[in-house]
């Protein structure tokens, strides 16, 4: 492979969106089995030979960021934690020095043994999955017995306000499912002045048995909020920040909450997002079922400029935005986990 200089390159779609942020699944494996994500039959894993490397996996990190700009990545899975060299892949990505963000999307069942390892290897941003405050119903969503474990160490991760100056926690809002647990997910940052609660709109995806009799809208999220809380809009600080945020206006209240909107009111036209799958198919919008396979080129010995051309070829074609809602259900796609959330 050729060695690779600092490039004046970025990458830009058609549409002039410029993408700054990669998101990598590390596995696609997980130790939960949450409904909304996993099918209940279960995924036909991918062999480990067509799985990308740790090598293959900053190899294409150092092109993304040295050729792309990329200044933030996110690992994701499956459940990322699960990686046994989830910390030295942390580290490799630390080693650039125009990295700004490096974050973890995890279940948090594992996180009392990686927290202090991994700030130390230099992650600086942390979202936690959790959909319920109820055990019974965490078992049921995630059909797994971890609900005290993942409380213990978001109650770990907030001790550490210097290595995790905001932790989020990610809840998947579903109808008749965790509707009637809303304020009580605002009530959690009422003294956590580092973190934020995010409420995300059910997204449909392969077998994930999204309907719309399950699906609720962030304006109902906001109006049974509303009846016990007086919000303020917070002023967005960042054109590609995909939360709406929002604080409740009592001078006791120390965190924040927010909202992901991606079927209600999308956010394509400020989206500077590109993934790449454990198996490394690049994929340039979550809702897009086209993929590239940037582990083919890679293994079959193509430069770092004939993977970056690649790129940026496959990112020009991105869509304006994605289909609308009764729509997007309909069309094939990956379920979640193996895309990488």
């Amino acid at each position: 492979m050729s060695s690779v200089s600092r490039q004046s390159t970025v990458l830009i779609d058609s549409f002039n969106r410029l993408h700054n942020y990669l998101r990598i699944s590390l596995t696609e494996r997980c130790n939960l089995r949450c409904q909304y994500c996993m099918p209940e039959k279960g995924v036909n894993l991918s062999p480990s030979s067509h799985l990308l490397s740790t090598n293959e996996i900053l190899h294409l990190i150092r092109i993304f960021t040295t050729y792309g700009g990329v200044n933030k990545i996110r690992l994701t899975g499956g459940e990322p934690t699960i990686r046994k060299d989830l910390v030295d892949i942390v580290r490799g990505v630390r080693s650039y020095p125009t990295m700004k963000t490096i974050g973890i999307t995890t279940n948090g069942v594992l996180l009392h043994r990686l927290l202090e390892p991994l700030a130390e290897a230099g992650l600086n941003s942390l979202n936690i999955s959790l959909d319920t405050l109820v055990q019974e119903k965490f078992e049921f969503l995630t059909r797994r017995a971890a609900f005290a474990r993942v409380l213990s160490n978001i109650r770990l991760a907030l001790d550490m306000p210097k290595s995790y100056p905001l932790v989020k926690i990610n809840c998947v809002v579903m109808q008749g499912i965790n509707t009637d647990e809303l304020n009580d997910f605002v009530e959690l940052a009422r003294d956590q002045p580092n973190l934020a609660v995010r409420f995300i709109e059910y997204m449909p995806f392969d077998d994930n048995k999204w309907n719309e009799k399950k699906y609720f809208p962030y304006e109902e999220m906001l109006k049974i909020i509303k009846q016990k809380y007086n919000l303020q809009k917070l002023a967005q600080m960042d054109k590609n920040d995909t939360t709406k945020w929002y604080r409740v206006q009592d001078d006791s209240y120390k965190g924040r909450i927010g909202f992901i909107t991606s079927m209600s009111e999308h956010f394509c036209s400020t989206c500077n997002r590109i993934r790449v799958t454990a198996d490394g198919q690049l994929k340039v919008c979550l809702f897009d079922n086209k993929e590239v396979s940037l582990r083919d080129v890679l293994r079959s010995g193509a430069s770092d400029e004939e993977i970056y051309s690649l790129i940026q070829r496959t990112l020009y074609k991105k869509d304006k935005e994605h289909l609308p809602v009764d729509v997007l259900h309909t069309q094939e796609n990956r379920p979640m986990i193996l895309i990488g959330g």
